[in-house]
């Protein structure tokens, strides 16, 4: 497995599981499939309400603790220094462990800087061994990098061939901030498992179009975690480290960027109004026990 040294020496796997939109009830299982195949990198947040699907499968894998990078995101309801700190507990119960090895802010509404402060604080006491964001664009990543006196390890935002982010990426290089892609399939948007690129390269190295582009975001970079529910669909996500794109596969993939989201945009005034109602409702997040 790649990997890569987050700025506080921490090891990442370059490649994971992400458990967005994963019910609760096939959580488990699905985790379960996923480290019999290899994974050791999950990602999951308090919003998805399955975490506690995580940790079971984690506990019951067998598997030491200390083989898994466990991730999981402080959700807008959760904003704030003392919501932060109790949610940040409560996370590690549901996920029956006594520290998680990546927390990030999930999104950057709310009182996110009362959020940073307290994961900090989770950082100093052990509880979190590394700590960053989720869909901070550059004016916000900035600003909170420059005012935190542990700057971001990741930023978690919309990385997808369509949506490169190459301009972004070289923003969080100049704080040792590792990228991280959400969305690495843009969901099958704008035709992405059909495009003609991406599958005449991949058909070149006996590669399905979602093995390329995830071929593609990791030699540029960009940690990705990828989600399934089928077995043969995270059997084929893990089998991306056997062969190289070219330096003119790589540029061929490179101009299908757009530059834009394909969901959507956190400048965007319904966004931030859809986004900060939700935190403001203070509803808790669901979570099967």
């Amino acid at each position: 497995m790649k990997t890569v040294t987050l700025n506080n020496g921490v090891v990442m796997p370059m490649l994971g599981f992400g458990v967005y939109q994963i019910e609760p009830g096939a959580c488990e299982r699905c985790v379960s499939e996923a480290i019999g195949i290899g994974y050791r990198s999950i990602d999951t947040a308090q919003a998805y309400g399955n975490e506690a699907g995580v940790g079971r499968a984690v506990r019951r894998s067998g598997v030491p603790r200390a083989e898994f990078f466990i991730t999981t995101k402080v959700w807008i309801s959760n904003a704030g220094y003392r919501r932060a700190r109790m949610s940040i507990d409560e996370s590690l119960r549901r996920l029956q462990t006594d520290y998680v090895d990546l927390l990030l802010v999930h999104q950057p509404f709310g009182d996110y800087y009362g959020t940073y402060r307290a994961m900090e604080e989770a950082c100093f006491a052990g509880k979190v061994r590394a700590i960053g964001v989720s869909n901070f664009y550059p004016d916000r990543f900035i600003d909170l990098s420059e005012f935190c006196e542990i700057r971001p390890a990741v930023n978690q935002v919309e990385t997808h061939v369509f949506n490169q982010q190459t301009g972004p990426q070289r923003i969080m290089r100049r704080y040792g901030t590792q990228i991280m892609s959400w969305g690495p399939f843009a969901e099958g948007r704008n035709g992405f498992f059909s495009n003609v690129t991406l599958r005449r390269i991949g058909e070149r190295y006996g590669k399905t179009v979602a093995q390329t582009a995830l071929r593609f975001l990791v030699q540029r970079g960009v940690a990705v975690i990828p989600k399934s529910t089928h077995v043969e669909r995270m059997r084929e996500n893990f089998d991306i480290f056997d062969f190289e794109l070219s330096a003119g596969d790589m540029a061929d993939i490179a101009a299908l960027d757009e530059g834009r989201s394909l969901f959507f945009s956190h400048n965007d005034p319904a966004t931030a109004d859809y986004l900060i109602g939700v935190g403001k409702s203070g509803i808790p997040v669901p979570d099967e026990e």
